[in-house]
């Protein structure tokens, strides 16, 4: 699924009207106005080497500056973590980019390398706080060494953050704007609004491949969000953004509906489920209550037993020892008779006959 987004989200960015829209909506700086927008070109795979076409998510477009070329290295990053050393790999890429155009002999008039912007989309859930500049990405070394450090930032385009700004106006003819709106605001009528306008916005032939590289989009990443996979079949036969539009448009009034159902149905389960859980639980506590009550039942009774028995026991020791206490009070035999006779041990009968002695 996420190489379909990236593929999906690769052919947006491949439209020339798409790096219009994102460069004058986008990058609030004067130099943009000087740029020639009628003249952006995407720059082919054939013109980099195999270190960058290895960048498969990567697109780069280049366009007029007076009389020199500008380029335009977009970087399509999709993930839900930020990457700490993204401007690293920033000036990595810029930097195979730079190589290729010394190799193609693509240089300014005046034989130095031409300006290239560096820009990261980032559509993740959390707002971005890596650096921007490599530059703070490297320990200061002592002295004048600190001026050696790399010097290159690249432009953060955080969807998200961008979306949530007060500031962001959902009203610019902006396909880029509407794209970003999408990606973050995906219930059924905000799409239904958005795409509306993407019709609308869209309409002449030449505009053909990017209705359809939306299309793809769509029902690549946001659909399944709306529907179960059972229920994507019908829309694949769908190529024109008007029609998928407005089967949107109808699916989306019966899908509240349809959730609302499913949600009661995925309740009831939970709470059979709960309520099987919660009568195990009870059923434990009943049983451990009662056999707590049977345990000390059984146990009052087996310690009545248990008392009998121990005091028959010491009942007939202590015979026994009143046998060895007459015995050695009323005659003279010596302690290995009595103690044969009263059945205990030697040791006892001595003990017994000083007791005695010391007592008297």
């Amino acid at each position: 699924m996420k190489n379909q987004h990236d593929q999906s989200y690769k052919l947006l960015f491949s439209e020339p009207r798409v790096i219009r829209d994102l460069l004058t909506g986008f990058i609030g700086e004067d130099w943009i106005e000087k740029l020639d927008l009628d003249s952006l070109e995407r720059v082919s795979g054939s013109f980099v080497t195999d270190d960058l076409r290895d960048r498969e998510n990567d697109v780069i477009w280049r366009a007029r500056f007076g009389d020199e070329w500008c380029y335009v290295y977009l970087l399509l990053e999709f993930q839900s973590t930020v990457d700490r050393f993204m401007a690293l790999r920033t000036m990595t890429y810029v930097g195979l980019l730079y190589q290729d155009l010394v190799k193609q002999k693509q240089l300014t008039r005046s034989g130095k390398l031409p300006p290239v912007l560096p820009i990261v989309l980032y559509n993740g859930e959390r707002r971005w706080s890596a650096p921007v500049n490599v530059r703070d990405l490297i320990q200061a070394g002592p002295g004048s060494l600190a001026q050696y450090r790399p010097d290159l930032s690249f432009l953060l385009l955080d969807e998200g953050a961008l979306v949530a700004d007060q500031q962001f106006s959902s009203e610019a003819r902006n396909v880029v704007s509407a794209i970003f709106q999408l990606e973050h605001h995906r219930s059924p009528a905000d799409a239904v609004e958005l795409i509306g306008l993407l019709v609308k916005w869209l309409q002449t032939p030449e505009q053909a491949d990017l209705r359809r590289h939306f299309v793809i989009w769509i029902k690549r990443v946001l659909l399944p969000n709306w529907v179960s996979n059972e229920e994507q079949g019908g829309w694949q036969a769908l190529n024109e953004l008007s029609e998928v539009h407005n089967m949107l448009a109808e699916r989306a009034k019966r899908w509240p509906e349809q959730w609302k159902q499913q949600g009661l149905a995925e309740g009831r389960r939970e709470g059979r489920e709960e309520g099987r859980q919660e009568g195990r639980e009870e059923g434990r506590e009943e049983g451990r209550e009662e056999g707590r009550q049977e345990g000390r039942q059984e146990g009052r009774q087996e310690g009545r037993q248990e008392g009998r028995q121990e005091g028959r026991q010491e009942g007939r020791e202590e015979g026994k020892l009143e046998v060895a206490r007459n015995m050695i009070q009323q005659t003279s035999l010596d302690d290995q008779t009595i103690a044969q006779v009263a059945e205990i041990s030697i040791e006892l009968v001595s003990e017994l006959r000083e007791q005695i002695e010391r007592s008297s």
